[in-house]
């Protein structure tokens, strides 16, 4: 995870940097955005039931090492000058509909790890989001410094390799009897012969029965769009204008990553004893609006990073809540395809980020689009919280976990994870 996902966050520095200088345009930034991430989005909500059936394991090498290739072509295909906008879109299409299902494989892979383990889910979540803060600490510092001083198609060049290797170590030195189908893992009745449709549909139907899921999901979708918008154009864009260039957007998704591994691991250590309801809330609060708002201030460096700083440590204690609570109430048969759906749903907003950030400043600049996203962000992380299910989040592990759900079957209480 920590490999792959330090490459997803040196490609989130090299290539919008990479367009847009040699574009020129916030409008195509916005545009080899969309193109990454529709396809991941969609990719990945369809992938649920081919997790479940094939394995983690073999999902996560292969996709890997197909957006390996995909990112190495890129940098070979603009060297020898065959590199078409078209060709670019493309080719970044291929690396966002493999990177879905790659990810969704490693999420899957947690709570067996735990498992074997014999570790809380709360702290195998904690863990998981550690990790990927980590990546997002490690990686923009790398791309931030290496598109700065080496230019973006260097940047590229590490996303490939780090992909790569990502895939090695997922396709060598993870056990070959572990992260296998989840049929192997959770036996029932009648699981082999579901065909690929009836697993989607059981996924949906299973989602649909979970209220509390759904108001998360809903709010996280607003909020990804929001975050997806900031970080394929707007900082980009205000790292251009305001003279300081690509190593400030490393710098700053740097200090970001940093305080959220410090809040990942105190929430790993300790997101047992908290009320998880009001820790998301304050987290989303802290994450959000700030980091949109600083960039309207003509402020020293030293305030914006302070700033991205809070944000950070923040949005630590996010994605460990919402692992958890997921984990909690999705049996591990099911895993993959409620985890897709649900994944997928709340980055349905993710592609239109970049495309409807880069027309808005386009066309009214870029401080009144901070103020506009600032304002709606701080919005949808308010009233949320307001709403009845939310109770549900502080109920304790397992509490939630013999219920029954439209298209789970009578095998639920035996597959529970809590």
């Amino acid at each position: 995870m920590a490999v792959s996902l330090s490459g997803t966050a040196v490609s989130a520095v090299a290539l919008p940097w990479f367009v847009l200088v040699t574009t020129g345009s916030a409008t195509r930034t916005g545009l080899v955005a969309f193109c990454e991430m529709f396809p991941y989005v969609v990719v990945k909500a369809l992938a649920g039931p081919l997790v479940d059936r094939v394995g983690s394991r073999a999902v996560s090498w292969t996709t890997d090492l197909t957006s390996a290739t995909a990112a190495a072509a890129v940098v070979l295909l603009h060297a020898a000058d065959l590199l078409s906008f078209p060709l670019l879109l493309a080719l970044v299409a291929v690396i966002g509909a493999t990177r879905g299902p790659g990810d969704l494989a490693k999420e899957v892979m947690v709570p067996e790890a735990a498992e074997r383990a014999g570790v809380r889910l709360e702290r195998a979540a904690g863990l998981s989001g550690a990790t990927e803060r980590l990546a997002s600490t490690v990686g923009p510092a790398v791309g931030g410094s290496l598109v700065a001083l080496l230019g973006p198609l260097t940047g590229l060049v590490v996303t490939a390799g780090s992909f790569a290797f990502g895939s090695l170590i997922i396709a060598l030195a993870l056990p070959r009897r572990a992260a296998g189908p989840a049929e192997c893992a959770s036996p029932h009745p009648g699981g082999e012969d579901e065909g690929y449709w009836k697993r989607f549909g059981a996924g949906f139907a299973f989602l649909r029965g979970e209220p509390l899921l759904l108001v998360v999901i809903a709010m996280v979708s607003v909020t990804n769009l929001l975050d997806a918008a900031f970080t394929t154009v707007l900082r980009p864009v205000w790292a251009k204008e305001s003279g300081n260039g690509p190593a400030v957007i490393g710098l700053t998704g740097s200090v970001m990553g940093a305080a959220a591994v410090a809040g990942s691991l105190i929430a790993a250590m300790a997101a047992h004893r908290l009320r998880r309801r009001a820790v998301f809330l304050i987290g989303f609060l802290l994450a959000g609006a700030p980091r949109f708002l600083i960039l309207t201030l003509d402020v020293p460096l030293g305030a914006v990073l302070a700033v991205f700083a809070v944000s950070g440590f923040g949005s630590g204690f996010l994605n460990p809540v919402l692992g958890a609570v997921l984990l909690e109430r999705v049996p591990r048969r099911m895993l993959g395809r409620v985890g897709a759906l649900g994944d997928s749903l709340a980055w349905a907003g993710i592609p239109l980020g970049g495309l409807a950030a880069g027309a808005a400043v386009a066309s009214a600049g870029l401080v009144p689009v901070l103020l506009a996203c600032g304002a709606v962000y701080l919005l949808i992380t308010s009233l949320a919280g307001l709403r009845p299910e939310w109770r549900e989040m502080d109920r304790p592990a397992g509490s939630g976990a013999t219920r029954r759900h439209p298209g789970e079957g009578a095998a639920r209480e035996a597959d529970a994870t809590a």
